[in-house]
């Protein structure tokens, strides 16, 4: 049985361009795991092997790879730093214990660093902090550190301070040993030479020592009276305290280097085996009894225990989908037969496997605190739990909640026999990836399809003409609408017709209320209020919801999803012989879209988070082209010689604005854009937006 306590289940985090894949690449060379190392601009790195991230040099889907490094086995995931692949990051941390969130050491914190973290803080995600890019002309460790702390609210504390940066970065200071890391800069060398302090630097290093002397006493009441005594803590001593302050989330150790030029990721290694958590280190994981929702059950990691597995990502393929799970408890074995929780259904896994980006390497068994891969599952999806399928006590975790889509296309095959091939392919597309989705207009047949961003239908539509062999057009990106209501209304709908020569009967009454969800929490409600006799056919009472789901998908003003929405079923009535599911899913269809007109509709539209890097010189043009966009401006502020402009605007008038920010800083200014929330249109644009429709 392998030991728990050296597992590390981590992920790499940060914005597009501060060097995620360019790290895990040294990371997996200089653990042994491969011998040649490739580059993102070359696309040929280990783990962007989609043809779509060669071309593009970015990634798109997360690869898990494993390696070994000083007594520790490391499962890590490489996670996208672009916000139309939010979801890949927003799942992998739901299951991963620990992660490498890394900086551009020019740029400090950017507007996607902002959003993994949040997601890190969301799945208390202990993590390490990397300064990367310290070869970067202006990079700038001080302001990198504080930006942590000002803009994501973080601890972090330097474990390690750069001798020069820029042209002159050569190595690090170890705080913790006090020694010098001098790297040569070149793929050859594989070590790093040991060396006194630098004469020049022996003072900052002093300073910085005294200050992680200080932070990390603070965290353990020994050291703290040693410190107050005045004696030097031992690096032993201080490893501790700080592996303990990190898995409690009291503070992020910090690195630098350079993973371009191969400078001190010898040392982050170093850092996931020394300050992330094992699986033992993290606290029982939380799940539900199926049979009664509001009891908790916890299960703790250990090998002998029921098993409780996660599905948190799918890649569907023709020849059978791959299922990532991550074991919380229990030991899975591959030909073992087993229980989807959620879905009531048994299941068989006949093969597992460990992956190293695209490759299998199949095993017969894994236990608790492990993430493999498995086939042969066939009603599984992202997010199900999986138990065993008979004797123990089966348990639901919580579902991963992704966030609405925001733009939607027209797409049509360029051959009309290929309609339902294209609708195959749709249909792979959309159980590999929960935030896009797609539907067919029922008044005009045409399919829309629907996702993060204007890259990320770009890359769908890229896979299937590339992957699926499916010739496709498609009409320009639309926003992707919502609908909600603002006030309470009830109503009472009667099913009494004849269907296939007899009658049916269903009596639905429900009433909606508009509902505010926790975060991460799911944006649309059902509440069972009947009394437990009144309806005595399980069936009738899930067409109910059924039917409410469906039409709540349907929208009352021009067609578009409601959120944010509560139904609660109020009362029903079945009659013997007569009543059936079919009649009580109409009856309730028709009771909600009819409860919903009576309460005040309105139309939402996605309001993004921008971030506008640019220029002095550009800085008014821009500010005013956004203003003109219904921009609403937040924070300005200065990163290095720039200015930084924060802004919220309605994604309708920002399509097209790479194009403009280009125009009007000569090319010369950088912008992020990631979805905020949906808020009520004005008036006056929604009657332009339904006129339309």
């Amino acid at each position: 049985m392998e030991d728990l306590s050296a597992i590390r289940n981590i992920g790499v985090a940060a914005h597009i361009d501060a060097g995620k894949t360019t790290t895990t690449e040294r990371l997996l060379f200089y653990s042994g795991r491969i011998h040649k190392m490739g580059d993102v601009d070359d696309g040929n790195t280990t783990t962007d092997f989609d043809p779509e991230e060669q071309q593009r040099g970015i990634t798109i889907y997360s690869a898990a790879v494993t390696f070994t490094w000083r007594e520790c086995r490391v499962n890590l995931i490489d996670t996208p730093g672009h916000v139309d692949f939010t979801a890949e990051v927003e799942r992998s941390l739901r299951v991963l214990d620990g992660a490498i969130v890394v900086f551009d050491a020019r740029e400090g914190v950017e507007a996607q660093s902002e959003t993994v973290w949040r997601q890190a803080d969301k799945y208390r995600v202990p993590r390490v902090c990397f300064i990367n890019k310290m070869d970067k002309v202006g990079a700038d460790f001080s302001y990198s550190v504080n930006s942590i702390r000002e803009r994501l609210h973080g601890n972090p504390i330097p474990i390690q301070i750069p001798i020069g940066s820029e042209q002159t970065f050569k190595g690090v200071i170890d705080l913790i040993e006090m020694r010098a890391c001098l790297f040569a800069g070149n793929a050859e060398e594989t070590n790093y030479a040991v060396a006194p302090i630098p004469d020049d630097l022996k003072d900052e290093a002093a300073k910085y020592r005294h200050e992680l002397e200080e932070r990390v006493a603070e965290f353990d009441d020994g050291l703290m009276a040693k410190y107050l005594e005045g004696k030097p803590l031992e690096p032993a001593e201080i490893r501790a305290a700080l592996r303990k302050a990190t898995i409690s989330r009291q503070c992020q150790p910090v690195l630098c280097g350079s993973s371009l030029k191969f400078m001190g990721v010898q040392l982050v290694l170093d850092a996931v085996c020394d300050y992330l958590p094992s699986p033992l280190d993290v606290p029982p994981i939380e799940a539900h009894d199926p049979r009664k929702a509001d009891r908790i059950v916890k299960r703790k990691c250990d090998p002998d225990g029921p098993l409780v597995c996660l599905v948190f990502k799918v890649i569907a393929e023709p020849h059978g989908d791959l299922f990532f799970l991550r074991i919380y408890s229990g030991t899975l074995k591959a030909g073992s037969r087993v229980l989807n929780v959620g879905r009531d259904r048994k299941e068989n896994l006949p093969r597992m496997f460990r992956m190293f980006a695209k490759r299998r390497e199949q095993i017969e068994s894994a236990s608790a605190g492990d993430i493999v891969a498995a086939i042969g599952l066939k009603e599984t999806l992202t997010g199900d739990t999986i138990c065993e399928s008979a004797g123990g006590e089966a348990v639901l975790l919580e579902k991963i909640e992704f966030p609405e889509t925001v733009i939607s296309m027209s797409i049509e095959p360029q051959s009309s026999k290929d309609r339902d091939k294209l609708i195959d392919a749709l249909k792979m597309l959309k159980r590999s990836d929960p935030t896009f989705d797609y539907r067919v207009d029922d008044e005009t047949s045409q399919t829309l399809i629907s996702g993060m961003g204007e890259l990320h239908l770009e890359v769908i539509t890229h896979r299937l003409e590339r992957d699926m062999n499916v010739a496709v057009r498609v009409g320009k990106p639309r926003v992707a609408y919502r609908e909600t209501i603002t006030t309470s209304a009830e109503h009472e709908f009667i099913f009494n017709r004849q269907v296939g020569g007899s009658m049916a009967y269903a009596r639905v009454k429900l009433r909606v209320d508009p509902h505010t969800p926790e975060p991460g929490k799911e944006h649309f409600v059902f509440v069972n209020a009947l009394p437990e006799e009144r309806i005595k056919t399980r069936e009738h009472v899930l067409a109910i919801e059924s039917g409410v789901r469906d039409a709540s998908r349907s929208g009352v003003l021009g067609a578009y999803p409601l959120i944010n929405l509560k139904v609660t079923l109020l009362d029903a009535e079945e009659r013997t012989g007569e009543s059936s599911p079919v009649a009580f899913e109409s009856a309730a269809g028709q009771a909600v879209s009819q409860a919903l007109e009576k309460a005040s509709p309105v139309l939402l539209e996605p309001i993004m988070k921008v971030e506008v890097v640019t220029p002095p010189d550009y800085f008014g043009a821009i500010n005013g082209d956004l203003m003109t966009r219904r921009a609403m401006i937040t924070n300005t502020s200065l990163r290095g010689p720039n200015h930084v402009i924060d802004a919220e605007a309605p994604l309708a008038s920002m399509f097209g604005y790479s194009t403009a920010v280009r125009s009007l800083s000569q090319g010369r200014a950088s912008y992020a854009m990631e979805p905020l929330r949906y808020e009520p249109m004005p008036q006056s644009a929604a009657q332009r937006v339904l006129g339309g429709y």
